[in-house]
C-alpha cells in the first residue's frame, strides 16, 4: 500500500528550504526510497509550508527516515522553521490519476460497432491530433470522430493498454492494437486477416480533464505489411 507523509511547518525562509531539499536529493541519490515529493505554500498564509512525500510503503518510508543524510537535513530544516514541524502519516486508500482515466476512456470508446461516440467528455471541441502517418493533422472533434470511423469501418479492433504514465498535464500510454480486417481501409479491400501492431500515444489534457492534443507513434508499416499492401521493394 502506498504511504504518504505530510510535513507542515511555518517559515519565512522558503528559498533556503528549497536549496536544502535540493541538497538532500543530491546526497541521497541511489539511497532514498521516496518516489514523489511536492512542496506547497499556503496561498492564504505564505509562511505556512506543506511538504507531501510519497513512498511505496510505510516500511520504505521508515528506511528512508533512517538514512544519515535524512537526519542531518531534518535538523537543518528545523532550524529554518519558525516552529517545530508537524508530521502526519497517511495510508493511501484511493489514488486516481484523472487525466490518465480520460485517456483510458478514449481507448475504451474508440473500438466498437455502430455510431461513433460523441467523445464530448473526452476531447475539447478544437482537439488537435498529430499522426505522422497522416499528410495533415486531424483538427477538431468532428474530424477526430470521422477518423475513428475510418478505423471502425476497416476493422473490428481493440486496444490493450500495457503501460500508462501521467506527469503534469501529459499522459503517455503504451498500447497493443489487434484488429480483424473486415472492410475497406484507406483503399485496401477487406482481407479477412487478423492483424496487430504496437504503439505509444501522448495526450495533453486541459485543467478540466479533457484531452486537447495527441501525438501518435505506431507501427503503421508493419500493419500495411500484414495486410499485404506493400510492394516487395518497400519491405
Amino acid at each position: 500500500m502506498t504511504f504518504v507523509q505530510l510535513i507542515e511547518c511555518r517559515t519565512s525562509r522558503l528559498d533556503e528550504m528549497n536549496r536544502l531539499m535540493d541538497r538532500w536529493v543530491e546526497q541521497t541519490k541511489g539511497k532514498r526510497t521516496a518516489s514523489h515529493s511536492v512542496v506547497a505554500k499556503d496561498r492564504a498564509d505564505a509562511s505556512h509550508v506543506v511538504e507531501i512525500v510519497e513512498f511505496p510503503s510505510y516500511e520504505e518510508a521508515m528506511r528512508n527516515s533512517g538514512l544519515p543524510e535524512t537526519g542531518r537535513i531534518f535538523q537543518e530544516m528545523v532550524a529554518l522553521c519558525d516552529e517545530t514541524p508537524t508530521f502526519t502519516d497517511l495510508d493511501v486508500v484511493r489514488d486516481e490519476q484523472l487525466y490518465a482515466a480520460t485517456a483510458r476512456r478514449f481507448f475504451e470508446l474508440a473500438p466498437g460497432q455502430g455510431a461513433v461516440p460523441a467523445f464530448n467528455d473526452v476531447f475539447i471541441e478544437d482537439y488537435h491530433d498529430h499522426d505522422p502517418a497522416n499528410a495533415q493533422d486531424v483538427i477538431g472533434l468532428d474530424a477526430m470522430r470521422r477518423w475513428v470511423e475510418v478505423w471502425r469501418g476497416g476493422f473490428d479492433f481493440s486496444f490493450t493498454l500495457e503501460d500508462q504514465i501521467a506527469q503534469g498535464d501529459r499522459v503517455c500510454t503504451r498500447w497493443v492494437w489487434k484488429g480483424h480486417h473486415k472492410g475497406d481501409f484507406l483503399g485496401i479491400p477487406p482481407t479477412g486477416k487478423d492483424v496487430t501492431m504496437t504503439g505509444t500515444t501522448v495526450h495533453r489534457c486541459t485543467p478540466d480533464g479533457k484531452i486537447a492534443e495527441g501525438w501518435w507513434q505506431y507501427d503503421r508499416l508493419g500493419l500495411m505489411q500484414q495486410l499485404g499492401a506493400l510492394d516487395p521493394l518497400e519491405l
